[in-house]
């Protein structure tokens, strides 16, 4: 053999990647941006993505296609807002466009899913990602080379926006590597992936096409608050706002049902929390799912991207609860206790990230129970969940007897 033959390169490992290559794709030239890329910007296995210059209010949603995304702006638009010089309302149920700063210019090997903040999902705003041209909402074919929009449609609240702010997140993959449950079998042999709220205790993971996620409509010692509704006609949100706005002049408190169950109103939109507490280790990200797609008249966690490190052990963390965003269409919805409401899939990571979930790196639901969006005073219901002694509440549900 020729002294100067050379091996192979290994080949690049396949799965979601981690947050120290999204870094070395925006030094590279993959991850383009006009304005710098700050470090908040980079999640342990995703970017957030931020806001341009301009929003187009359209007269509809669109399918995606081979047409251009200017081409049905042009054709649909209602008016054209500037975002940089002032803030701009986005009322209820109108389509927005809005062009994003960061483009992409991806390796051949590498493609996108792209997915709302949890923040986004905790107040109902509906985000689409959107190439150009594109065939699918919410994903980046490999190797894709272009610019990025997103459709906004906030279903519950107004929302005040302006350029810079991060509605949604964009994840890289290399490869199509599976999510099996035999390998989700085989991390939970290593790895607990559920805990039990009241003693910390780990539990075993039901698994079959994912792993169960059920509802809790019990509440815990410490309060019987189970749900949050929201109000009709409630002022709009700035979403640049943090632990800002009253709780009651947006959110129904929803107390717990004992052995009633609880029916969801049709379009009125919900937050709720998980029976289980999750804990998702560091090579690996997690993603909840419905349990059955046919079920169009009932969906659950609109932001279904959890981090690897959520609420895994390495503060001490022994799980967290997921949040679910739930919203009935055209149909009331029956739920009763621990119903079975979804299946979270897990995901290899490509390489274990340089940044883990957590408070280190500012992440706001860590160490969450029944958690709203951080736009709203975490002492309020902070408050409202340590008082668990019996009071009024707003609007109660609808209650069936068991």
């Amino acid at each position: 053999m020729s002294l100067f033959s050379q091996s192979k390169p290994e080949p690049l490992a396949t799965g979601i990647l981690p947050s120290q290559t999204i870094r070395t794709f925006i030094d590279a030239g993959k991850i383009i941006s006009p304005v710098e890329v700050a470090d908040d910007q980079i999640q342990p296995a995703s970017i957030d993505l931020r806001l341009g210059k301009v929003a187009y209010e359209v007269r509809a949603s669109f399918l995606p296609s081979q047409s251009t995304i200017h081409g049905k702006i042009r054709d649909l638009l209602i008016r054209e807002i500037n975002l940089e010089e002032t803030s701009a309302t986005f009322s209820k149920n109108s389509v927005f466009v809005v062009p994003l700063i960061e483009s992409l210019d991806l390796p051949a090997d590498v493609w996108g899913q792209a997915n709302p903040k949890s923040t986004t999902g905790r107040l109902d705003i509906f985000t689409r990602l959107i190439t150009e041209p594109g065939e699918e909402f919410e994903r980046v074919p490999k190797g894709y080379s272009g610019s990025l929009n997103l459709e906004i449609v906030s279903r519950t609240f107004p929302i005040v926006v302006r350029t810079g702010m991060k509605l949604n997140q964009l994840r890289f993959i290399r490869g199509n590597p599976p999510s099996s449950d035999g390998r989700l079998a085989r991390l939970a042999g290593r790895e607990r992936l559920v805990y039990y709220e009241d003693d910390d205790n780990p539990i075993e993971p039901q698994i079959d096409r994912g792993m169960r996620v059920s509802v809790d409509l019990q509440g815990n010692g410490r309060s019987n608050i189970v749900a949050y509704k929201a109000k009709s006609n409630a002022p709009p949100i700035d979403l640049d706002k943090v632990s800002y706005y009253d709780t009651d002049e947006f959110w129904e408190v929803i107390r717990s049902p004992g052995s009633k169950g609880l029916i969801l109103n049709p379009s009125d939109f919900y937050i709720l929390a998980s029976w289980e507490k999750i804990s998702v280790p560091p090579t690996y990200a997690a993603e909840m799912v419905p349990f059955d797609p046919s079920i169009g008249e009932f969906r659950i966690h609109y932001a279904g991207f959890f981090d690897p490190g959520f609420g895994y052990g390495l503060s001490g963390i022994r799980g967290t609860k997921a949040v679910l965003e739930v919203r009935a269409h055209e149909i009331p919805i029956f739920l009763e206790d621990r119903q079975l409401v979804g299946k979270l899939k897990y995901h290899k990571m490509a390489k274990e990230p340089d940044k883990i979930y957590g408070p280190s790196i500012g992440s706001s639901y860590q160490q969450q129970g029944l958690a709203l969006s951080k736009q709203f005073k975490r002492e309020e219901y902070a408050e409202q969940e340590s008082n668990s002694s019996p009071r009024p509440t707003l609007a109660p549900p609808q209650l069936i007897t068991g």
